[in-house]
């Protein structure tokens, strides 16, 4: 019995490495990207349409943080599960966004597989 994949969306404004995420996080068939978002407005938009089951969430976005962003996001949609991902944050970033509602917060050089496994994890489901 195969597992459908974990559908994701990307909430990044820094496009090459959007696009290469995308391209990465696909390739182990663990995960699908869904969809991207440029802004913390439009990562909150594409839970309504898209209904993943993760947000990848950048810290730094224009128009709304990823603090703002995933407490709106875990307010109004419960069962999408939202793993940070950030370049660099402070202990007081980690400690917001984990207290705005993220699973966890992961730096932009963790190997891909400790990403692969943490949005596994945050839908509940074992990395493949």
């Amino acid at each position: 019995m195969t597992t459908a994949p974990v559908r994701v969306v990307v909430a990044e404004d820094n496009d090459a490495f959007r696009e290469t995420l995308e391209l990465l996080l696909g390739l182990g068939g663990a995960i699908a990207v869904v969809g991207a978002a440029a802004d913390g407005e439009a990562a909150i938009a594409a839970c309504e349409t898209l209904q993943p089951e993760v947000v990848l969430m950048d810290y730094r976005l224009p128009v709304l943080d990823g603090v703002r962003a995933t407490a709106a996001i875990r307010e109004a949609y419960p069962a999408v599960a939202v793993v940070a991902l950030t370049a660099e944050a402070s202990p007081r970033e980690v400690d917001a966004l984990i207290a705005a509602g993220a699973f966890t917060c992961l730096t932009k050089d963790e190997r891909l597989e400790t990403i692969v496994e943490a949005i596994c994890a945050a839908a509940g489901r074992a990395a493949a």
